[in-house]
């Protein structure tokens, strides 16, 4: 008797790195037996409210957010986005100090995005900010302002970290830079997590296929790359080529104990400076 298909929905950013690691399972380059996968492109802060709502039995994430959606989602131990020694920047029209800083408003490209959270930490205190779309925040530091709203600097993630520069803007300081270089760790910024209330075998095989999708994709590079330069935006392939080395890693295979640990720190630091409500001790999914 032929088994009964699962729908699977999976939420992804529209970029290349999520693009890379996803490829397998978008071009059914893998056998997924009775799981069928239906791919969901969204922005990452995006994603982040949806989750809080369990919408996914899939989903790219913020470590951040994952501190508000752990009753409904566990974290995944492959397709993790980790900063080592690099990570979101930090931009501005000029040279500012930290103390400026604080007093904003900075442009953010979400108030539930590891970015958000890594800014916060750096600056030990709240800051006045904007949400503004991740794409649009180069342009409105250079312009100075969102709207009505004046704009002091920006907080920028994805290829607006390899192309700022564009737009005439200096960086201030590269958290994932900082943060490595105080905390000895890589710095957490996206994740993924399988919604809990699916059945534990259901969970074990959607992890076991997502970690076989970017397994696929880093031993066929070149093919998934390709596929992945149609969400490269402002990169060439060149860029595109070192934007996916730089967030498809050795922990996006596999976390491991150093990045798990990673992950639970940056999570005690957000709790010890008031950022999140309680300490959150992370949950991954068990393959056996």
């Amino acid at each position: 008797m032929p088994q009964e298909m699962v729908t699977i929905r999976v939420g992804h950013s529209p970029d290349p790195d999520d693009a890379f690691m996803f490829y397998a399972l978008a071009a059914e380059k893998i056998p997924t037996g009775r799981y069928r996968f239906v791919h969901e492109l969204v922005d990452i802060e995006t994603l982040n409210q949806r989750a809080i709502r369990g919408e996914l039995e899939l989903t790219a994430l913020s470590f951040h957010a994952y501190a508000r959606v752990r009753e409904r989602y566990i974290l995944c131990r492959c397709g993790a986005s980790m900063g080592n020694g690099y990570g979101p920047l930090l931009v501005a029209r000029h040279s500012l100090s930290r103390d400026e800083l604080r007093r904003g408003p900075i442009a953010v490209p979400g108030r539930w995005t590891s970015a958000f959270l890594a800014l916060r930490l750096y600056l030990g205190e709240d800051f006045p900010f904007i949400v503004v779309p991740f794409d649009e925040i180069p342009r409105k530091v250079a312009e100075g302002h969102y709207g009505d709203q004046p704009v002091l600097a920006g907080l920028l993630i994805h290829e607006g970290q390899l192309t700022f520069a564009r737009e005439g803007l200096v960086k201030l300081v590269d958290l994932g830079e900082w943060w490595t270089s105080t905390t000895g760790l890589p710095l957490p910024l996206g994740g993924n997590a399988i919604r809990r209330d699916l059945a534990p075998e259901i969970r074990r095989d959607v992890h076991r296929l997502l970690r076989e999708s970017i397994d696929y994709a880093l031993a066929h590079r070149d093919e998934a790359l390709a596929c992945a330069m149609q969400y490269a935006r402002d990169l060439d392939h060149s860029l595109a080529d070192r934007f996916v080395g730089m967030y498809v890693n050795r922990w996006t295979q596999e976390l491991g104990s150093q990045g798990e640990e990673a992950v639970r720190l940056f999570l005690r630091r957000g709790f010890e400076v008031g950022a999140l409500p309680e300490l959150i001790d992370p949950e991954f999914v068990k393959d056996e």
